[in-house]
Order: C-alpha cells, then structure tokens, then sequence
C-alpha cells in the first residue's frame, strides 16, 4: 500500500506577507466612519431634493412657460458664454502653458480670482467695468449706444467671467502634460506656429479641451451670484434657472424643487459623462 503524500506546509514567510496584504485591504475604522459621514452630508441634501419632487405632477410642471423660458435662456447663455469663453480661453492657456514671460505667475493668480472670489462681488466689479458709468460700458454707450447690464448679454459676460477659469486651468494642463516632440517635428517640416497650433496642438489636447468647455459650460448653468448683481432677475431677458429658483422659492416651492431637479439632472449627467471619458482613473 501506497502512502499518501501530505500536502507541504506553506513556509511562513509566505503565511506573513499574506496576512499582511489582507491587513492592507482593509479600511481603517477611523477613517471609513468619517468617509460615510462626508458622502452623507453630500447624499442626504440631493436625496431630500429627490424626496420632495412632485412627481405626480411632475411634467406638467416641466411644460409651464415660465420653467421652458428659464431653461431655455439657461442653455442659450451657457452656451455662448462657453463660446466667448473658448475663444478667449484657449489661446490664454497656451500662453501660460508654451510661453515664458515676466509676471506668468501674475496672471495665472488673476486667471483663477473668479474661482475664489464671491459671484456677487464678481458682478459688481463687472458693473464698475461694464455698467453705463463704468470704464468701459461708459465708452461703449457713449460712442455705439450700447448697454450691456440688465441684458442677455451681460448674462453672458457674468457667465463667462466665472467659468472661463474652468477652462483655462484644463486646456493649460493638458497642453503642460502633451508631448511636445510632435510640435517640433511639425516645425521641422516647415509648419507655421498657427498651423502647428490647428493641426498639432489642437488635436493632442482635445479631451482636455473638451473637458474644460464641459466643466465651463456646467459652471456657467449654474451661476448665480454675478448674474443677479450684473444682468438682474427679469423673466425672458436675464432669469436663467438658477435665478427661476431662487423667484420661486418664495411663491411656488414646487416649482422651485422641479428647476433644481432640472439643474441636477443635468450636472449628473455632465459629470458621468467626464469620468467616464475624460477623468477616469486606471
């Protein structure tokens, strides 16, 4: 009769750095309770929101004039504000990113002021720079008749003016983290800097720059602050959504709940869709 083979002990090294890997993958208490308490204080407002939505009538209220006004105002100057903001934003990222000059570090600290400063101060100071006795809107009234606060283009230069930083602060990264060797290689065979930029340049960092004119295009959805200060809240002209709401919170509550539900839905989406494209992690 054959004797049967006992399986060898694992030596107990092995048995150690097992025990230590299980050791790693488990979540410290002290630090698991205040994660859940964080996604809590975050959670627990949206699922409020979501509670208290008057579904029943839900899209009758959707359809309501004053709602499909506001939302629409609301995209239209989101819209454009991300326009002016890319034509203006792209080429003062590529400034800060490709070239040296004195005071680059000056002009990246005013780039990102409106990422700290409050909206309603952001609004004044555009109504001291483009309100009828301001520097410049006192000029443009004078010489063109032209009058930007209180307007729908003053919602979009309030827009804009909180949002651009969104983009510059993405393009410009992705411009510092592209390969540079395909410009130069560009250069070489004899192209321009404005052809190297369109054909080279623009290619390399386009999710960077989509990503930017997404997150500018949702910054700009849900200003606030610097619209009331600088356009005001005038239905048809100057109330976009975020304004709606807070009109709405002192007649309607429901209405007020169905906007924001509106302005969640859309940053949700907006924000599922950069991760999945253009912010996921490996």
């Amino acid at each position: 009769m054959t004797p049967i083979a006992r399986p060898a002990r694992r030596p107990e090294g092995a048995r150690r750095l097992r025990g230590a890997r299980r050791g790693a993958g488990g979540v410290p208490v002290a630090l698991l309770l205040p994660a859940l308490l964080g996604l809590a204080f975050l959670a627990l407002p949206l699922a409020g929101l979501l509670a208290r939505t008057p579904w029943s009538t839900l899209p009758q209220r959707l359809t309501e004039p004053g709602v499909l006004a506001a939302l629409r105002l609301s995209l239209l100057t989101a819209t454009l504000a991300t326009l002016l903001c890319l034509l203006l934003g792209v080429p003062l990222a590529w400034l800060l990113a490709r070239v040296e000059f004195p005071g680059r570090r000056l002009v990246r600290a005013l780039v990102t002021v409106p990422l700290v400063l409050p909206p309603v101060v952001g609004g004044v100071a555009l109504l001291l720079v483009f309100g009828r006795r301001g520097l410049i809107g006192d000029w443009l009234d004078r010489l063109f008749g032209i009058t930007l606060p209180f307007t729908t283009t003053g919602v979009v230069l309030a827009e804009a003016f909180v949002a651009m930083p969104f983009l510059v602060i993405a393009v410009e990264g992705a411009l510092r983290g592209a390969d540079r060797r395909y410009e130069e290689a560009a250069a070489t065979l004899g192209a321009g800097r404005w052809t190297t930029f369109t054909h080279v340049t623009v290619p390399l960092v386009a999710p960077g720059l989509a990503a930017g004119a997404v997150l500018c295009w949702a910054r700009a959805l849900g200003e606030f602050g610097a619209t009331i200060t600088f356009a005001g809240n005038y239905p048809g002209r100057t109330q976009t959504m975020p304004l709606a709401v807070y009109l709405a919170l002192e007649t309607d509550v429901e209405a007020a709940i169905v906007l924001s539900l509106i302005l969640l839905v859309v940053s949700v989406v907006i924000l599922a869709g950069l991760r999945d494209r253009w912010v996921s992690t490996p």
